[in-house]
């Protein structure tokens, strides 16, 4: 799932916006890396509603923006890109969940590699750019919502970039 979105909307439609700001969000989410380094200039002319983050990206030095990604993401469970994890924690329960993951991707005819989690934020916000398929992410929009909150209140940029998807979800404020 990681050759970017397949969709039939034409750039610049309104029904390609959600996917370009999914696929957007997806590179934002991922660890960043120097092809992420690469694609800045891309994703700020893609996806407006992620400047917020991209002025901070953009700001900082690669090493320093990578060091903040970890210091956000793999030190506090209450930042957790796992979808699962909000609805589930580390319980038994969450195995099926998983599951319930990869049989929306493979009902689509995509196979998820096991390089990551089926519920990481990232991955499913590539599925939905690619298939048009919001429903794991609505699904998953408490967790969502909980993620957003706690990131703003962190006050890392990150914050930005999950309230633009909880945005493209809703018409209201927050998922």
């Amino acid at each position: 799932m990681n050759s970017g979105p397949r969709t039939t909307a034409r750039p610049g439609s309104p029904a390609a916006e959600p996917a370009v700001l999914h696929q957007a969000a997806a590179l934002c989410l991922t660890y960043p890396d120097e092809a992420f380094q690469e694609r800045l200039p891309l994703l700020r002319a893609a996806a407006p509603a992620l400047h917020g983050y991209l002025d901070f990206a953009e700001s900082v030095p690669p090493d320093e923006l990578a060091a903040h990604y970890v210091r956000v993401f793999d030190f506090k469970n209450k930042h957790s890109l796992y979808l699962s994890w909000w609805t589930d924690g580390d319980t038994r329960r969450r195995g099926e969940s998983l599951l319930r993951f990869k049989e929306a991707y493979r009902r689509h005819g995509l196979e998820f590699s096991d390089e990551e989690l089926p519920d990481f934020l990232p991955a499913v916000l590539e599925f939905t750019a690619q298939t048009g398929d919001v429903t794991l992410l609505r699904e998953h929009r408490a967790g969502l919502e909980l993620l957003r909150l706690a990131l703003a209140e962190s006050g890392t940029p990150y914050g930005h970039v999950v309230a633009a998807v909880c945005a493209s979800l809703s018409t209201g404020q927050g998922c």
